[in-house]
This record gives C-alpha cells, structure tokens and sequence, in this order.
C-alpha cells in the first residue's frame, strides 16, 4: 500500500508545479471556474492538452507561490496575477493563440438545472405550449401567475412568461417547476475574466478585435491627434501636412494682396490677371484622354445643331418673324 501524501507533501509540490509552469510560460488566462465539475473541467483539460496547462487551487496558495517565485527570479512582472485571483478562478497556461484557446474553452460549456439558491446568470423565460402535466399540477403555475388552460388532457402553457430575472435567486417554486417542465436554462463552463501576456494584463474582449478594427481605431486616434495639433497650433507629424498647407494658402493670399511675389504665386497671380491661360493650360489635360476626343467632338456637333435655329414659315404678312 502506498504511503498517504501528507498536506505539507502536497502544497511543496504544487507550489513547484506553479513555478516550474510560471518560467515555462509567458501568457496566462485567468479563468472562473463557478459551477464548474470535476467531468467537465477533464474534458477542458483533454481539449487542451498539447499547448495549454490548466490549474486550479486556492487563491492564497497561488498568491504565495508567485510572491515567492519573483522574489527568487527578480521576474516582478508575474506579481501582475496577484490582483487577478478572487473567487473562485483558475489559471490557464498556454503557448498557443490566446483567441484560439479562449474559443476552445468556451466549447465546453454545459447546461444546468435551476438550482434553489441559485443566482441567475439569465433571464429565464418558459415559452408557451403543451406543458404535458396533468392537471392535478396547475397549483405550481397558480403561484407563479402563469396563465394556462387545460388542452386535451394536459396543462397548455398560454403565453410566455419570464420566470426569473437575471441577477435574482432562484425560490423552491420556479426550480420545482423547471426541473418538471424539464428545462435547464443555465449552462456553465470557464469563463475566461483576464489575459496576462508577458507582464501586460487586459480585457479578453481585446482577443475579439480584428486588424480592420485596430486599423479604424488607429486612424481614429491619429484623426483626433491632428484635429487637437492644428486647434492649438502645436506641431506633430499627424498635423504637418496640414500646416504646411495652411501656411501656404496664407503666404499666398498674402502675395495676392501685396506687391511681395514668389514663383509659385507669380503663377497664380498670371491666371487671375488673364484666366484664358488656365482653360488653355486644363485644355491639353483633357486632350490627353483618348476616348474624350471623339465624345467632345460629338458633343460639339449636337450643340451646334441645337443652336440653330429652326426655320419658321412666312406668315399671310410676307415676312419672316426672324427677318
């Protein structure tokens, strides 16, 4: 018979499983783990064997364990998993994608009766239908004020009737009547809260976001950047192209007003003095298109058939209303 494992044993040998999975791996999920049972957190671990270590323990153990890791590694950035560990959670190790793992983790949710005590995740709404109670029932949906009728036998659900809001606690009426009506309305599995990666701690939400958002979000960030640059006059490379043209236009008008002049003004200021230099120099540009040619020529002809006037016949007076 083997020797039994005292508790000191067990928490030596825990503490040097956390901190060998804390040198050999980077990125952390920290997971809730409410609910969960011992079959379906195997089947979690089975899902992600290869890549991914899942462990469970008490929070003030894993908290000693790390403070004392970083003590003797100086590696103070996995102290940032100390806040991370209230209630009930677990920690994820994992070398793969973190979006990857977190979908797998999510796969492996399983559903649950209406426990009495029970806070509800969800709201909990028992649609209307043929319940296939007799009526001898009727007392539970009697306390519940859910309208029924009787239908060939059977209580027959009316409408649907929200039985339990989230947030509230499940009463001994509404779990009795679920488990009858055969329902399990909540489903529980890990729930990932927060992603640690190497020292960084953020939202799992952030794992959703895909290159078109961080895109969008960045040319956000620069527009309001630039927008803020040129309010105050303070000069960034968002706003320089926009000054440097700002400070153009004004030089211009300047040059416009004045007798000061420059090459590129000196260009604007022959345009304005003779504006038939600049239908000639926009002329060759649109010349330059191939298939304009033929439909300005076209054009021209229709405008000048349009233009000419239609003849009209001489009157009983003997002349024309155009003479």
């Amino acid at each position: 018979m083997a020797p039994k494992i005292s508790k000191a044993d067990k928490k030596i040998a825990y503490d040097q499983k956390l901190c060998q999975l804390l040198d050999e791996y980077t990125q952390v999920l920290v997971a809730a783990a409410d609910n969960v049972g011992s079959t379906q957190l195997q089947n979690i671990r089975r899902g992600l064997r290869g890549d991914s270590v899942v462990l469970m323990g008490k929070n003030t153990m894993m908290k000693r364990s790390i403070r004392i890791h970083a003590e003797k590694t100086g590696n103070n950035t996995i102290l940032n998993l100390i806040p991370l560990l209230v209630g009930n959670v677990g920690l994820i190790f994992t070398k793969g994608d973190l979006k990857e793992v977190s979908e797998e983790v999510a796969k492996y949710k399983v559903g649950a009766p209406a426990r009495v005590g029970l806070v509800a995740p969800i709201d909990v709404i028992v649609p209307p239908g043929n319940t296939g109670l007799d009526p001898s029932q009727t007392s539970f949906f009697q306390v519940l004020n859910i309208p029924t009728k009787i239908n060939k036998g059977t209580v027959e659900i009316i409408t649907p009737v929200e039985l339990i809001k989230k947030g509230d606690k499940v009463g001994s009426s509404e779990a009795a009547l679920l488990l009858k009506l055969g329902i399990r309305p909540f489903s529980y599995g890990l729930v990932v809260l927060s992603v640690y990666d190497n020292g960084s701690v953020f939202s799992p939400e952030v794992l959703d976001l895909t290159e078109d958002d961080l895109i969008e979000k960045f040319a956000m960030g620069v527009s309001m950047v630039t927008s803020l640059s040129l309010a105050i006059s303070y000069p960034t490379l968002a706003a320089a192209p926009h000054m440097f043209i700002n400070a153009f236009k004004n030089v211009l008008a300047v040059a416009l007003e004045t007798d000061y002049s420059f090459p590129q003004a000196d260009k604007v200021k022959e345009y304005l003095a003779d504006p038939s230099k600049f239908a000639v120099t926009a002329a060759p540009v649109a010349a330059g298109d191939p298939g304009s040619a033929p439909a300005a020529a076209g054009g021209a002809k229709e405008e000048e058939k349009k233009e000419e006037p239609a003849e009209e016949p001489d009157d009983d007076m003997g002349f024309s209303l155009f003479d």
